[in-house]
C-alpha cells in the first residue's frame, strides 16, 4: 500500500514519455514479439507483445489478472478501467483505445503510444501500466524479454514447526498460522505423540509445548496440531478404511487438540493411492475427513489438510470433495525430483516450476482459490526460487503460502519473502 501511495505522487514524472529508458529498441523492431516474465516465470497471454516507436505494448488483461487488478471494459466507449486496492489507497486508471491520454485517479496523463486492439486483444504501454500499480520492470535487449516484479502485498503465511524449529520461534508472531508437528499415526494405525519423528517435545526450562501454543495464540497466530502419517506399511489405509480404527483415531486427535488448546488440526496424511484403487481410496479418505471435520467444527476447531499435488504419483486425494470439507488445503507441490540428487552448487535443487504451476492449475479446477495454500519445501528451495514460487501464489491469487519448515530457512530466503509479501504485524 505504501508503494501505491508513492506512485500517486510521482505520476506525471514517471510516465510523461510513456516509456522508460531501458525500453528503447529500434523502430525497426516494431512488430517483433516480446517475452514477458512475471516474478521470474513466463506469463501466458492471449496476445503477443510488441514494441512500437520505442514503447513496449503488452496484453492488458493477461498482466492485470496476474497482478490481481480489477478490470472493466466498456465496449461502447472503447474504454478500459483498472482498479488496484481499496479505499484511499486505491489506484484508478482509465485508458481509451486510440487515445494518447489516460487518467490516473482522475488526473489526465499523456501517453507516447495510444492503446490499441490487435487480434481482439487490447495492448497498452507496459511502463505506464506497471508503474501505476507498483510493479517494477526490466528489459533484456538480447533476449527481448521484459521482466516484471509484482509489488509487495499482504499474504497469508503458514509455518510448519517441528522439533528443531525453536531457532526461529521469534518468527511465529508474524505468521498467520503455525502447524506444530508433534503427533502422528504410527505403524500400528494408532494416534501417538511419543513416536519419532513427530512427537511431543520435552520442556526446556520455562519453555514448554503448551507455552509455545499459548504464545502463538496470544499473538493472533492460529496454532494447529499437525497429525502426520505415511502409508509405508499400509497403516494409513488401515485407518481410513476401517470404521473402528477411524473412530478411535479421530477421538484421540480431538482430545489432544482440545487439551492443549490448539485452535485447529492440520492433517498431513501422505502416500495414499500409490498402489491401491484410486476411487476406493479417495472415497475412504473422504469419509475419514468428513467425520473429523464434523467433530472438529463442533469443538470449535479449524481443519487444514496438507495434500500431495494432483500431478504426483499419489492419487488418493479428491480435492473437490476435500476442499468443501476443510478450511484450507496446503498443496505439497514438491518432491518432484526425488531420486535425482541435489545440485552440487548449493546443496539444494529447487522444484521444477512448471510442475508446481501445473499443480496449482489442477487444484484450481477442483477447489476454491481462497482455500488453497502453496507449500514450499525449504529443504530444496533457495532465495531466488522462493521469489518465483511466491510469485506464482500471487499470480493465481491463492490464499497464501506454507513453509516447510521453520528452523532451516536462511536469512536470504526470509529477505526474499519479505520483498514479495507483507507478513502479519
Amino acid at each position: 500500500m505504501k508503494r501505491l501511495r508513492l506512485m500517486k505522487t510521482i505520476l506525471a514524472a514517471s510516465i510523461a514519455t510513456g516509456g522508460i529508458a531501458f525500453l528503447q529498441p529500434s523502430p525497426t523492431q516494431a512488430a517483433s514479439p516480446v517475452q514477458i516474465l512475471l516474478d521470474g516465470y513466463p506469463l501466458s497471454s492471449n496476445g503477443d507483445s510488441m514494441v512500437v516507436s520505442g514503447t513496449t505494448l503488452v496484453p492488458f488483461r493477461s498482466i492485470s489478472e496476474a497482478l490481481g487488478i480489477q478490470v472493466t471494459w466498456n465496449q461502447a466507449a472503447k474504454t478500459i478501467k483498472a482498479v488496484k486496492g481499496e479505499g484511499s489507497d486505491a489506484v484508478h486508471v482509465q485508458l481509451t483505445l486510440g487515445s494518447k491520454q489516460a487518467t490516473v485517479n482522475g488526473t489526465p496523463v499523456p501517453l507516447a503510444v495510444a492503446p490499441r486492439s490487435v487480434g481482439g486483444n487490447t495492448l497498452i504501454p507496459l511502463s505506464f501500466f506497471s508503474q501505476q500499480f507498483g510493479a517494477t520492470v526490466g528489459w533484456d535487449q538480447t533476449t527481448r524479454t521484459v521482466s516484471i516484479t509484482s509489488p509487495q502485498e499482504r499474504m497469508y503465511v503458514l509455518g510448519f514447526y517441528a522439533l528443531g524449529s525453536y531457532s526461529e520461534v521469534s518468527r511465529v508472531q508474524n505468521l498467520d498460522a503455525v502447524a506444530f508437528g508433534w503427533s502422528r499415526i504410527d505403524e500400528n494405525g494408532v494416534f501417538s505423540t511419543t513416536t519419532r519423528p513427530f512427537r511431543w517435545p520435552e520442556n526446556a526450562g520455562e519453555v514448554t509445548p503448551e507455552s509455545l501454543v499459548s504464545d502463538a495464540s496470544t499473538t493472533g497466530t492460529t496454532p494447529y496440531l499437525m497429525v502426520y502419517s505415511s502409508d509405508v506399511k499400509g497403516e494409513l489405509t488401515k485407518i481410513v478404511e476401517n470404521s473402528e480404527f477411524r473412530k478411535k483415531a479421530i477421538a484421540d486427535i480431538l482430545a489432544a487438540a482440545t487439551e492443549t488448546k490448539f485452535e485447529g488440526i492440520m492433517l498431513d496424511l501422505e502416500g495414499l493411492g500409490l498402489t491401491t484403487d484410486k476411487t476406493y481410496t479417495q472415497a475412504a479418505f473422504n469419509v475419514f475427513v468428513k467425520e473429523l471435520a464434523s467433530q472438529a467444527k463442533a469443538a470449535g476447531l479449524k481443519l487444514g489438510l496438507a495434500l500431495h499435488p494432483l500431478n504426483s504419483s499419489y492419487k488418493g486425494y479428491d480435492y473437490k470433495t476435500l476442499g468443501k470439507l476443510a478450511d484450507e488445503i496446503v498443496i505439497m507441490a514438491y518432491d518432484y525430483r526425488t531420486g535425482t540428487g541435489y545440485s552440487s552448487e548449493s546443496g539444494k535443487q529447487p522444484e521444477p516450476v512448471s510442475k508446481v504451476d501445473e499443480a496449482i492449475r489442477l487444484a484450481l479446477k477442483e477447489t476454491d482459490k481462497d482455500k488453497l495454500i502453496l507449500g514450499l519445501n525449504m529443504d530444496n528451495e533457495n532465495a531466488n526460487s522462493v521469489s518465483i514460487l511466491t510469485g506464482l501464489a500471487k499470480r493465481y491469487d491463492l490464499k497464501g503460502i506454507a513453509l516447510w519448515r521453520l528452523g532451516i530457512m536462511k536469512d536470504d530466503e526470509w529477505k526474499s519473502l519479505e520483498q514479495s509479501i507483507e507478513f502479519k504485524q
